[in-house]
């Protein structure tokens, strides 16, 4: 079922006009004219991983193996606020590499602005507007960290995704093994246990509400460690939104309230750090120190169970198909709505009125969740659990799964003449 497509994007404008054009550029020289990927790097005090960092992204090649054109991407190096010495990295860095397209833009920002969420929109909003200027709407702005670094084939695999029809692309991003190997034992073990736990979420999300352009083998994240979009839905969705952190994730909320297909590419993939100690007051960093902390208290670690998990993803289903019969003029009864409703812990009342609006799916079902936290039903119905309980109830139920997914594709059909 295609079902990132519908009449409701009919809602948003032209996306050239959707963002504020009056900032100045970072970036005064032109892109060139063969650019197709403009490349995102904000950094602040990164001397010790910024060379690495720039290093992978000067040495791409395409999906064959063969060195990735200079001029087909761009890099967008931002040092904010920096006191050692990433600015001289970074210079003798492009110094020592004259081919790579790199342009290393040096501020410092008051302190109502030097946090990563606004680094992160003035870096992505300079992307867009230098691929709208050459006419690129379907030009990819691609995220990335300065204590990060791709995989030799991160932009082709980008672009690969981009050209198979998804809007945006998350990476997996794996942190570095001599990193993890520092960590506390609670925290590692933490870490470890939320990795294979989301992960077994993704694949019981795949069975239950499938996503045409985001099939199995998917993974979970969607971080600016590896984040990219088209310059056209980067638009429609409004830009990076203005928060302090966690700015990604802010993202692709509003992009799944515009129905962008988003794929979480197992093929695009970063190391990123495993540091503990962090440039934002929410990330990895702040994680691995809450789970050491933990471990040190000896508090459990608690997470939502396989059952909630299951529940919502097919009571989500089930919304989807109403809200396309409402697409195609069948309004459902107070009384059809009733059991999904309870469900899902909001009332039937409520969820007819908002099936009337002119939402997205996306926004549809924000808006579902958001309720159903105010009306604190959900919360009441599902307790959390320890994650090894979810890890192994999720295995339970997705062996099932697989048989049933297996024993349908391995079925041959009979034709009657």
């Amino acid at each position: 079922m295609l079902f990132k497509e519908s009449k409701s994007l009919q809602l948003f404008a032209d996306p050239a006009t959707q963002l504020d054009d009056d900032t100045p550029a970072l970036v005064e020289k032109v892109p060139l004219p063969q650019c197709e990927v403009s490349v995102i790097v904000p950094a602040r005090n990164e001397a010790e991983t910024l060379s690495a960092t720039l290093s992978a992204l000067a040495h791409q090649v395409d999906l064959q193996g063969q060195r990735l054109d200079f001029r087909r991407y761009e890099i967008i190096l931002l040092l904010n606020n920096c006191s050692d010495d990433s600015a001289a990295i970074a210079r003798n860095f492009a110094q020592a590499n004259p081919d790579l397209v790199l342009h290393i833009v040096e501020k410092t920002l008051s302190a109502n602005e030097a946090y990563i969420g606004r680094v992160r929109q003035i870096l992505m909003d300079e992307a867009y507007r230098r691929l709208i200027s050459i006419g690129r709407k379907g030009g990819v702005i691609a995220s990335t960290d300065g204590d990060s670094q791709v995989s030799e084939t991160w932009i082709a695999a980008t672009l690969y995704e981009i050209n198979c029809g998804a809007d945006a692309v998350g990476g997996r991003i794996i942190t570095l093994e001599s990193d993890r190997a520092t960590l506390d034992s609670y925290a590692k073990a933490c870490h470890l246990r939320e990795v294979g736990y989301r992960y077994l979420i993704a694949e019981l999300e795949s069975y239950l509400d499938p996503d045409p352009y985001d099939s199995f083998p998917r993974h979970y994240q969607h971080y600016g460690a590896s984040l990219a979009v088209t310059a056209q839905m980067y638009a429609i969705a409004g830009g990076l939104p203005a928060v302090r952190t966690p700015e990604d994730v802010a993202f692709y909320h509003a992009l799944m309230r515009v129905n962008a297909r988003f794929r979480h590419s197992p093929r695009v993939r970063v190391e990123t750090s495993a540091r503990q100690t962090g440039r934002t007051d929410v990330g990895l960093a702040n994680q691995l120190n809450e789970w050491a902390i933990m471990g040190r208290q000896k508090q459990a670690f608690l997470v939502e169970s396989a059952a909630a998990i299951e529940t919502r993803y097919s009571a989500r289903h089930q919304l989807r198909s109403i809200w396309f019969s409402v697409l195609n003029g069948k309004m459902p009864t107070h009384m059809q709505l009733a059991p999904l409703a309870d469900t899902l812990g909001v009332s039937a009342q409520w969820l007819v009125q908002e099936l009337k609006q002119p939402y997205t799916f996306g926004l549809l079902f924000e808006r579902v969740e958001q309720r159903s936290k105010e009306e604190g039903i959900w919360t009441q119905r599902w307790q959390n659990v320890e994650i090894q309980t979810a890890i192994s109830d999720l295995r339970l139920r997705l062996q099932s799964l697989r048989r049933s997914h297996n024993k349908d594709a391995n079925q041959v059909p009979t034709y009657a003449f």
